[in-house]
This record gives C-alpha cells, structure tokens and sequence, in this order.
C-alpha cells in the first residue's frame, strides 16, 4: 500500500497544509479517508478526482469533510467526455447522516429542490463496525470517542497493515484497530495537559503510548494544530514509544 498526505493541519487548514485528508493507493485502487479543506486541491496535484474508487469519512466535522461540496460541483459539471458522472457515482462511506447532512452543506437553502439530492453522483454507505471489501482493501471502521458520530480505521492488504484514529481520546476501540499495524497515523492534535477535555483528541504522548501498546511498527503524527509545536508532541510521542515517530507533511508519501 501507499499512502499520499493530502492535508494533516488539525482542526483548521493551517499557513502550510491543508486540513485532514489521505489517499490510499493499492493494485491501481484509490480510496480517500477525509477530505477536509483545501485537500480537493491537494488530490488533483496527485491524481484526477475521477480516478478515486471509494471515499470514507471518519466524521462529518469541517476539517475532515469541507471539500466535498467543491466535489459534487466538480462530478456534477465537469464537461463530458471523458467522464459522465451519472455512469460512475462514487461508493461514500461515511456516518449515517452523512447523505443530509452533505445534502444541506451543498445547498442549505434548497432542501426541497432536486440539487440537493446528490445520488446521482454518490453511492452512500453508512459505516458499520464490521470489516467490508472495497477493491482489494480490507476496511474496518470502529467508533471511537469524539463528540459526534466518529470512527477509526483499519486498512489491510496483502499482509500489510496501516490504522487511522480519526479523531478520538484513548477509547479501547483504538488499541484493536492499531494491533500489530505496520504503520498508524494517530491524530496528536495537543500537547499533554491533566486540563485538556476527555474524549476529544490525543495528545502526543497518548499517541506513543497508544502506539506501544499495539506493537505498531512506525507511529505517524497527524492532525497537529496550527498554534501547537510539532516538534513538542513528537518530543511526547517518542518519550512513550519505542519504534520510529514521524510527523506528517503535506504531499509526503509512506509505503506500508
């Protein structure tokens, strides 16, 4: 597997990337996790839009889904040939709501009107806690503890292991999507403090702890906030575990 960081500014697209958004290519097959703002652009640098397979969202915050408007206009309205949209709608994976809840992003004021149906150009697939097959990837989703509808993820293939927190506080779920991965991109949103709120994001230190107590081969940090010093939660991270700790950059690429 491949894996292209399209944004991994936390919470808010940051001076030098994007928010949340990840490409995972394998055997010819993309799949997207996240496509928060300003990753539209970052997946175009990468490949055409319309070479996507699948997309899966982990939750339905802006920085992991703001760009899916600026999809559907592309899908929609991008002259044909070479693609008709309405011959190919794209497999979403996502929360439950997601199918109104993109509706009303798309075109708040028009909820009674056909523009806000967006299955011509989208198939959406609720997530379930239960591994599903999309090409040759192996996909897990488990709920993890934010404060909307959230999931984590595991991707497999071929032997080959990488997990994704999502958003998330320590949660049980996150050790058993992380176990024995080759490669997890943890989101360490926050330096470590006893006064940061539960059950909303890790720190860089629960990040490397996380990371040890899954065995995980190399711990890739994500997420950061714009006013938080990367290098101060790498510095955490490393403290609590013992592999190799990176920070993600924008367009950098990783091969599990």
């Amino acid at each position: 597997m491949k894996l292209t960081i399209l944004g991994c500014s936390g919470s808010i697209p940051g001076p030098a990337s994007p928010a949340a958004g990840y490409l995972v290519e394998a055997d010819g097959y993309r799949l997207v996790i996240d496509l928060g703002n300003g990753t539209l652009a970052a997946l175009q640098a990468v490949c055409d839009p319309f070479e996507v397979d699948a997309l899966a969202f982990s939750h339905l915050h802006p920085d992991h889904c703001a760009d899916f408007t600026a999809l559907t206009v592309l899908r929609r309205y991008r002259p044909a040939p070479p693609y008709d949209p309405t011959q190919r709608r794209l497999p979403v994976h996502g929360p439950s709501d997601a199918p109104s809840r993109f509706a009303a992003a798309y075109a708040p004021n028009e909820v009674e009107r056909a523009e806000t149906d967006l299955s011509d150009v989208f198939q959406f697939h609720p997530l379930t806690e239960h591994a599903v097959q999309l090409g040759p990837l192996k996909v897990t989703a488990a709920r993890v503890a934010h404060p909307c509808e959230a999931y984590g993820f595991r991707v497999e293939h071929d032997g080959r292991a990488l997990a994704y927190t999502g958003d998330t506080g320590p949660c049980p779920a996150l050790d058993e999507l992380a176990q024995g991965v080759d490669l997890l991109l943890a989101e360490a949103t926050w330096t470590d403090s006893p006064r940061r709120p539960a059950d909303l994001h890790l720190s860089g230190r629960q990040a490397g702890e996380l990371a040890e107590r899954a065995e995980v081969g190399r711990l890739l940090l994500t997420h950061i906030a714009p006013w938080t010093d990367p290098e101060v939660v790498r510095a955490e991270a490393v403290a609590a575990f013992s592999g190799q700790v990176l920070v993600a950059s924008p367009a950098a690429v990783y091969e599990v």
